[in-house]
């Protein structure tokens, strides 16, 4: 059986409405969503300010030990959650500012169990999860590149608050979740270590 084609996403805009200084002020942890759809053009820039390109030597909009990039991103969207995209889970390309179909139907659910039952995962449109594959900088600088990784994370998920709060959309970074049971939610292989569940939407 064929693979559905990549949805390419809009290009991301490089200039907002709302000044770094006043997204930074308003960022907050945002745990109940409303049902309202999400944008493809407001996906396209929450993921390319988590893992995007900023320029044409493909530099990436988040700092990386030795751009050695261990950080994978995919995005866990409901049924309607966002425009013209299907329920399901897609892995995010960073090259093609594209995403692949990684696995069909609702996973909100039992992304939400995995989590503590944590609902506000299931009540948002959509999801953020992101994960790392240690080796890719492990292999360069050894055990010391694990806390490179979880530097690298943090840099993504405030970017995601910022550009959420940008957007005027909210979010909550969620670390509380068994490792394996979002692995097999997600049907990951065991090397994608889950770090961040993000959810996104419209603030209730």
């Amino acid at each position: 059986m064929s693979q559905p084609a990549p949805i390419y996403l809009p290009l991301p805009s490089r200039k907002g409405s709302m000044p770094l200084e006043e997204a930074i002020a308003c960022r907050e942890s945002i745990r109940h969503f409303t049902s309202q759809s999400i944008s493809q053009s407001a996906l396209s820039q929450l993921l390319w300010a988590a893992q995007g390109t900023s320029d044409a030597s493909w530099r990436r909009t988040v700092p990386s030990a030795g751009a050695t990039y261990p950080l994978e991103v995919f995005v866990v969207c409901g049924a309607g959650g966002v425009e013209d995209i299907n329920e399901g889970v897609y892995h995010y390309h960073t090259d093609s500012h594209s995403l692949t179909l990684h696995l069909k139907g609702e996973v909100r659910y039992a992304l939400a169990r995995a989590a503590l039952s944590q609902e506000y995962i299931y009540e948002a449109p959509l999801d953020i999860v992101i994960c790392a594959l240690y080796q890719r900088t492990t292999s360069y600088y050894g055990t010391r590149g694990e806390r490179y990784v979880h530097m690298e994370i943090g840099h993504a998920g405030q970017n995601i608050y910022l550009q959420a709060t940008a957007l005027g959309l909210g979010t909550v970074a969620i670390g509380a979740f068994h490792d394996e049971a979002v692995r097999e939610a997600l049907q990951l292989d065991k090397e994608y270590r889950p770090l961040y569940i993000m959810p996104v939407g419209k603030p209730a």
